[in-house]
């Protein structure tokens, strides 16, 4: 009879703990709140560089004299811009081309066009000048110049429109939640989607020279501007 109780008994005990194995308590985990803000920084600097594009143009009957008399005139106008110690010179562009006459639906070759086109980067004080000189030295076309800012300047600013578009996010952020009543917490995950600096937009400038009057003209007068460096910053932040 005693057996009979133990027995009993021990089987109550497991049936309990097995119960008690069989239905674990579970924890239920806060979900995590977030809200996601992107801002933005933009820094402004001053251009202090120049980037001009112009070249030399000759004409002639057979392709050997123009060649001669663009390749002459070309390593003038180098010559003349290593001298000033201009930076990034280059060759952009280099042209022979047969010139012809149509009368009455008939092709008659008269002659050749040839060019040769060049880059370069100056200080823009020194801009002015340098092209007068360059006409002078031979160069009989300008087809573009820009205005940049040096890439120390263009870095800094970088870094600092980053900073800018992170305190952004962050204002954005504080706005949001204390308006609901609620606390920015700790920053999940950052995005930072670029700090870039707009293409230098061409001034507006396309000249041939067809004579020395240009040349023997008052100084170019050449003004720079301000450039935009822009930045993007996306935080994922708890609340």
């Amino acid at each position: 009879m005693q057996s009979w109780k133990l027995w009993t008994a021990l089987m109550i005990g497991l049936g309990i703990l097995g119960a008690g194995m069989a239905y674990p308590a579970i924890a239920q985990e806060k979900p995590l709140r977030t809200l996601t803000v992107s801002g933005r920084g933009t820094e402004s600097i001053p251009t202090t560089l120049t980037q001009v594009r112009l070249g030399v143009e000759a004409q002639g009957k057979t392709a050997n004299e123009v060649q001669q008399e663009v390749a002459r005139r070309s390593n003038s106008v180098v010559a003349l811009l290593r001298s000033r110690n201009v930076t990034k010179l280059e060759t952009t562009g280099i042209n022979l081309s047969p010139n012809y006459r149509y009368d009455k639906n008939v092709q008659t070759l008269i002659g050749y066009n040839g060019s040769n086109i060049v880059s370069f980067r100056v200080e823009t004080q020194k801009a002015g000048d340098i092209l007068d000189d360059a006409v002078k030295a031979g160069a009989s076309r300008i087809d573009s110049v820009s205005f940049i800012a040096s890439d120390a300047a263009i870095a800094t600013a970088q870094k600092t429109a980053l900073r800018e578009a992170t305190q952004d996010a962050q204002a954005q952020a504080d706005a949001v939640l204390s308006t609901l009543g609620l606390t920015r917490r700790e920053v999940i995950s950052i995005q930072v989607n670029g700090a870039s600096t707009p293409s230098p937009r061409p001034f507006p400038m396309r000249a041939k020279v067809a004579n020395e009057a240009f040349a023997d003209a008052a100084p170019s007068p050449v003004i720079g501007g301000e450039q935009e460096v822009e930045a993007s910053i996306t935080l994922q932040i708890s609340y």
